[in-house]
């Protein structure tokens, strides 16, 4: 090793030397020494150092810590969720991104009241609850009730229509935890849905056990169906012990009852917005990748996980790529999702880019939180080309593999752009733990692990900057089924 390292050191002088002298002949013979061509760059070798570089960064957690911190919850509708805006503006311009853009859209807006829910009988007992997101309200003196408890979903929906009359519905289904969050689509409907279909069989209310992977007394909030011509009643979330003690007593035979209070106020005539900064292509910069997360968040915790991280990751590895000599051919563009948590985001977005579908080349959201990616899954046919392998070795090291199957839902905000056509991809992070915090009050900055953000951060900086400068096509792979690129 040693006659190795004496060898390299004796070439470099040998080299050096041997240039010293070329370029004394060159000038005694009065010729100008010429500089040696720029080899260049080699888009694999750029993404690794971009890669590795991420994972010593630390500005995704300086951005959450900032959001979570000086701006806190962020519902649409709130002073907070202006301040979110400003502050978005702001941080794109000091991080040196270009063609900042603030896209107003129209948005009514929700406003939590004071809530409480009790169990008078078979004995007393508290209730921990949370209204979910534009419930409508209880009567100011609140609903009492008999229970009606079923233990899932589908069993509340083979009740007939008047069966519940005058009840207070109470559903206890629990949720699957599993590193990909399948199952949340499951036990979530009898929070978006469930409402409305008690509401149907005459219930006067709902309670449902929180669509948690956890087993905390902390309720989960979340969206529920609303608007125009959708007969719904007030409902609340509880937390997973007090479902579970509920379902107890039902099986014991015990008449439950409860008393609900839950107040809220609605405003039809609310605004949105979309922000979103450039890493201007220089080559393409009429072709557009875009990245990004959602600003919004329930009102309940700080949204740190969801998503103060996903606007963090996508936003630092992008400014990675920007800090570049050179950025890549195509232009990125970060966009902060104005309201995904009860929608309208994307919709806003398609509507305001509708003209320039063509040119956007590849669409991701970052939404599941902070903790590891796992796999990549790539638009359709795209597993199958030589784009696939390059991806792969460059998040081997991460510990990320190429899913076989392809992108089918890059999340909530780019849903408009899928359905125009816009490739899209998914990073799936392990959601093993994301719903044991997902829209609660303990959704906040102590639940995020640096080095995993970090992780997050190399994998969206080289993935993207990949697209960006190699000039892959995905739609022509689709099309053609096989490999393409230009």
């Amino acid at each position: 090793m040693l006659m190795y390292r004496r060898l390299l050191v004796a070439t470099a002088a040998l080299t050096l030397v041997s240039g010293v002298a070329h370029a004394q002949t060159a000038a005694k013979k009065g010729a100008k020494a010429q500089p040696a061509a720029e080899a260049p760059a080699n888009p694999v070798a750029t993404a690794e150092a971009l890669r590795d570089k991420a994972l010593l960064d630390r500005l995704a957690w300086d951005i959450t810590e900032d959001l979570t911190t000086n701006i806190g919850p962020r519902l649409v509708g709130s002073p907070a969720m202006e301040r979110a805006k400003d502050w978005g503006v702001a941080k794109f311009k000091a991080l040196g991104f270009t063609d900042v853009k603030v896209e107003q859209f129209a948005k009514p807006s929700w406003t939590r009241g004071e809530e409480s829910a009790e169990l008078v009988g078979p004995y007393p007992m508290k209730l921990g609850i949370v209204g979910l997101g534009r419930t409508v309200p209880t009567p100011a003196e609140g609903i009492e009730a008999d229970v009606a408890l079923f233990r899932t979903y589908a069993e509340m929906m083979a009740a007939p229509e008047g069966a519940l009359k005058g009840k207070i519905a109470v559903i206890t289904q629990p949720m699957v935890k599993a590193q990909d969050g399948s199952g949340y689509g499951i036990a979530g409907i009898s929070r978006r849905s469930g409402p409305v279909e008690a509401a149907k069989r005459g219930a006067v209310a709902l309670l449902i056990r929180s669509i948690s992977t956890s087993d905390s007394t902390v309720p989960h909030t979340g969206v529920t169906a609303f608007g125009d011509g959708v007969a719904s009643i007030p409902s609340a979330a509880m937390g997973v012990p007090e479902a579970e003690q509920l379902e107890r007593l039902a099986k014991e035979g015990k008449p439950l009852r409860i008393k609900l209070k839950l107040a809220s106020t609605t405003d039809a005539n609310d605004v949105a917005w979309n922000i979103s900064g450039e890493i201007k292509g220089s080559e393409k910069p009429d072709e557009v990748i875009v990245i990004g997360g959602h600003l919004d968040s329930w009102d309940v915790g700080t949204g740190a996980l969801d998503d103060a991280t996903g606007v963090a990751i996508t936003t630092a590895a992008a400014k990675l790529i920007g800090d570049l000599p050179k950025h890549p051919k195509r232009t990125i563009r970060v966009v902060m999702f104005g309201s995904e948590e009860s929608g309208g985001s994307s919709e806003a977005y398609i509507a305001a880019h509708k003209d320039e579908v063509a040119k956007i080349v590849l669409a991701g959201e970052s939404d599941t939180g902070a903790d590891r990616i796992y796999s990549l899954k790539l638009p359709a046919g795209a597993a199958a080309h030589p784009f696939a392998t390059t991806a792969a070795n460059v998040l081997a090291p991460l510990k990320i593999y190429v899913n076989r199957a392809p992108a089918s839902h890059g999340g909530a905000d780019i849903e408009g752009l899928e359905e125009a056509g816009v490739p899209s991809i998914e990073l799936e992070q392990d959601a093993t733990r994301y719903f044991d915090y997902h829209h609660t009050a303990d959704d906040t900055l102590n639940k995020v692990r640096p080095d995993e953000l970090a992780q997050n951060v190399a994998a969206w900086a080289s993935l993207i900057y990949l697209v960006a400068e190699t000039g892959i096509d995905f739609r022509v792979i689709k099309a053609a089924g096989g490999p393409a690129s230009h």
